[in-house]
């Protein structure tokens, strides 16, 4: 019985994993060519680029293992573009049949061709995918159908595993959204940013509710003119953001509440780790406050009442007016801020450290001289359990956002050991310009900031 099992096994034909490729001298012509509703785990989707965009859309809505993602990767030019798939009069593979298409360029999760399911291991990368707003329209399964104005370059309704690496996400009403039935996300190398919708407050470049989510090395950049949505807006379970950088926004990060169950009563809802990134804060950006975290829908019960982990980031604001650092929405939420660098341009007395509520906790940090805990009275508290300050934290140039540190800086060797409740978050990596990152090598002690002095005797 064993030997004939081995000879039907060697009899059985192997199960190879297909790649279809995709551009000018390829075999497939148009993305809309390829046979979405049958990937399986290893198919590997390759979008070589082009001159002109492809003008096309589509779902992916079937499942990859760990070992076997499916795939969809673009391949650049010798100049480093990308593949552009752009959203207007963008055209859908007829066979699909998907609902929510004006929700996003390309959509994961939710169809009834191929038959719905929870879709998983997903790789997305090396693709610029634009323009998927109002006023802009495509051609979809109930005609020609505008966008909505959340929409996103990347719409993922529902998915396990889910990567994107690598991409350009600009010119919609969100740039990268995930709904609430999305785990085990990762938003790294990307480059978003130019989204929002003029006069709205609810579109953002980054607007995700997830079970697990990491956002690592990732360039942020400004919203479209007029719109006056926030950078990075989460309502994750388990959230990390780690060595991005992150420029302007009504906020820089607006770390808010799940309306969800299953994600409120789970224990990571009740911890944030922000860590070793760049926030920018431009003169003229809508709110001056750059850190929001607790929630914002007043159903106070719902909000995250944990704690904020923030340490080892840079942050400089050029505001000419007041800048607020945080703000802390109930005095049951918890900030602990320690190896921070606080740049402002403007006199330290612009820069208060919270809004009103919540326990504040700094140690450690180097902040310019004569800030404030609260432009107005506080219901929260703001406990400084030993700060350094000055007038100067030696970057190497301020003008030319090069925030590393020169040799004569006072944060170098000044950081502080992690506490134990964050020892899984070890600042291990740093922000290299641009969607990239490096090895944070620590001579003595860590430094504070995003960045180790790079020593180059």
């Amino acid at each position: 019985m064993i030997l004939l099992t081995f000879f039907l096994f060697l009899m059985a034909p192997p199960t190879w994993a297909e790649t279809y490729v995709v551009g000018p001298n390829a075999h497939l012509q148009n993305i809309g060519d390829v046979p979405w509703e049958t990937l399986a785990p290893g198919d590997t989707v390759v979008i070589h680029w082009r001159p002109e965009p492809y003008y096309e859309k589509w779902v992916i809505c079937r499942r990859g293992t760990k070992a076997q993602p499916i795939v969809v990767r673009g391949v650049m030019n010798e100049k480093g573009d990308r593949p552009v798939i752009d959203g207007r009069n963008a055209t859908t593979r007829e066979v699909l049949d998907y609902w929510n298409g004006p929700r996003g360029v390309i959509k994961i999760g939710g169809a009834n061709v191929p038959e719905d399911t929870m879709p998983a291991h997903i790789v997305v990368e090396n693709l610029e995918i634009r323009s998927g707003r109002p006023p802009y329209s495509f051609m979809g399964r109930n005609g020609v159908e505008k966008y909505a104005n959340n929409s996103a370059a990347i719409f993922v309704e529902k998915g396990e595993h889910i990567t994107v690496r690598n991409c350009v996400l600009r010119d919609c009403g969100n740039g990268f959204f995930c709904a609430s039935q999305s785990s085990n996300v990762l938003v790294e190398g990307c480059s978003i940013f130019d989204n929002g919708i003029e006069g709205r407050i609810y579109e953002h470049n980054n607007y995700t509710e997830a079970n697990g989510i990491v956002f690592q090395y990732n360039h942020f950049g400004p919203l479209r003119d007029g719109c006056r949505g926030n950078n990075l807006k989460d309502r994750s379970v388990g959230t990390v953001i780690r060595y991005n950088w992150i420029e302007d926004g009504n906020r820089q990060l607006d770390l808010v509440d799940s309306d969800h169950t299953e994600l409120i009563e789970n224990p990571a809802y009740r911890a944030t780790f922000v860590y070793g990134n760049v926030l920018v804060e431009g003169d003229g950006e809508g709110n001056r406050q750059m850190v929001h975290y607790g929630g914002d829908s007043r159903k106070m019960d719902q909000y995250r009442k944990g704690t904020l982990y923030f340490y080892n980031n840079t942050v400089v604001s050029t505001r000419k007016d007041r800048t607020t650092l945080f703000r802390l929405s109930t005095n049951d939420e918890s900030c602990e801020m320690f190896n921070n660098i606080i740049y402002t341009t403007e006199p330290g007395a612009s820069l208060s450290l919270s809004n009103e509520a919540g326990l504040l906790n700094l140690k450690n940090n180097w902040i310019k001289s004569g800030w404030v805990a609260g432009f107005d009275a506080l219901t929260g508290k703001v406990v400084d359990l030993g700060t350094l300050g000055g007038d100067d934290p030696g970057f190497v140039n301020v003008g030319a956002q090069n925030f590393e540190l020169k040799a004569d800086s006072p944060g170098i060797d000044a950081g502080v050991n992690l506490p134990p409740e964050v020892q899984a978050h070890v600042v291990a990596r740093e922000y290299f310009k641009h969607q990239k990152s490096r090895q944070r090598l620590v001579r003595q002690q860590v430094d504070l900031g995003a960045f180790e002095f790079q020593n180059v005797d």
